[in-house]
């Protein structure tokens, strides 16, 4: 039997154990997703040999749980802002709008609106910082400023 046959027994045998406890560990159907497609990454990764099926399962949700483990601990470690709360402490109230409306710009023309307008970088160091022509960076403030402003009408 193949690697990629082996792989996809696997995936069908063993998705729904390593869902549930993964779910209970992380407690994110995002995060579940992630961890039991690395789960099954290793598992094409490290070629495994097994001496039967239990020991196969085995393998696989000591590799979920640890996987799970370390996202906590990395969630634990790098904690992650709100929008909301980033929008209180970095803008006064008359520019809450205009920071909501750059965050939700795409992050290729975020970067360079940002870049510009709050850091004060002019294009050609834009370019540079971001290894893109400075042809790229006028487009996308252009598209960013119409964008914005597209956006800021609708309101």
């Amino acid at each position: 039997m193949s690697i990629d046959e082996d792989v996809r027994k696997a995936v069908l045998r063993y998705s729904d154990t390593l869902y549930k406890i993964c779910i209970v560990i992380l407690c994110n159907e995002q995060d579940v997703q992630d961890a039991i497609q690395d789960t099954f990454c290793r598992y094409m990764e490290k070629k495994p040999v097994f001496r039967d099926e239990q020991h196969e399962k085995a393998w696989l949700i000591r590799v979920a749980v640890n996987i799970s483990r370390d996202m906590i601990r990395f969630r634990l470690r790098h904690p992650k802002v709100s929008i909301d709360e980033l929008e209180n402490s970095l803008a006064a109230p008359e520019q809450k709008e205009t920071l909501k409306e750059l965050l939700e710009l795409p992050v290729k023309q975020k970067m360079v609106v940002y870049l510009h307008y709050v850091e004060g970088y002019q294009i050609k160091e834009i370019a540079d910082i971001l290894g893109i022509t400075e042809g790229a960076v006028k487009m996308r403030l252009r598209r960013g400023r119409e964008q914005m402003r597209l956006s800021l009408k609708e309101v």
